[in-house]
């Protein structure tokens, strides 16, 4: 099975660049998008190329902000939105499938904000999305997949000294949250297979940052341990444009 995660920022937007020349050159069974900034029939209108796909969308209440998006050749026994926590629950960013052998979990995890105003939130967000994976790992092996607003290392971001503690994805709270996510068992994939290799998912637009190369390694597929054995490939898709992340790919026995 071939799992695609791609931060779109805006699939209206990105819709009108070459998504769909993009998404039909990448070979993939299910395709998780994040920030899809749109409500669900603004989704559904803007992927209607790909409807012979099952489609899930999870949208926040907010128009115009964050929100989520499956499509996959397989349908799943049942699909679940959000954590199930009043607090968390009104942005869009958590849509669960449950197939035979595996739950997965695309999920956008919130930004901790310019002066990082919400960064005890994200503490507290990252605590309950754990334990809600814990929860589903009880049932059967989870792969969760998506935009998880942290460089975990030094190697994840192109200058990390000058960014510590004083940017959003690069806190030691938020690292803290991701080796915890670690610590509980579950397996970075694209680190797992490649330990010393300098690469990135996320570029901003200003200064010419992704034509120089000046990145962020946020977006990741965790799966848990029980599941590494399966691994048969992960990587990290630069040559695909149209958002200011390019999609990750995962290839798994499952």
């Amino acid at each position: 099975m071939k799992i695609v995660s791609w931060n779109v920022n805006g699939i209206r937007a990105i819709t009108k660049k070459d998504f769909f020349k993009s998404v039909k050159s990448i070979p993939w069974d299910i395709l998780c998008l994040q920030e899809t900034k749109a409500q669900d029939h603004e989704t559904a209108e803007a992927i209607k190329p790909l409807d012979s796909y099952h489609y899930y969308h999870n949208a926040a209440e907010k128009k115009g902000y964050s929100s989520t998006a499956v499509l996959s050749s397989q349908e799943p026994k049942a699909i679940s939105l959000d954590m199930g926590i009043a607090e968390h629950d009104n942005e869009g960013r958590v849509i669960c499938l449950d197939y035979e052998s595996f739950y997965l979990v695309n999920v956008y995890v919130p930004n901790s904000g310019q002066q990082l105003v919400r960064l005890d939130y994200r503490k507290q967000w990252d605590a309950d999305f754990l334990e809600y994976l814990k929860t589903k790992e009880n049932d059967k092996p989870v792969i969760v997949c998506g935009d998880f607003n942290v460089a975990h290392r030094p190697i994840d971001l192109k200058n990390d000294k000058s960014n510590y503690n004083k940017t959003a994805g690069y806190t030691q709270i938020e690292i803290d949250g991701m080796d915890n996510f670690i610590n509980a068992g579950f397996v970075d994939t694209y680190r797992y297979l490649h330990p010393e290799e300098v690469a990135y998912t996320y570029w901003s637009y200003r200064f010419k940052a992704r034509e120089r190369n000046v990145g962020w390694r946020i977006d990741y597929f965790l799966v848990s341990e029980s599941l590494v054995s399966k691994i048969k490939s992960a990587e990290i898709l630069p040559q695909y444009h149209g958002s200011d992340h390019c999609p990750i790919l995962l290839e798994i026995e499952i």
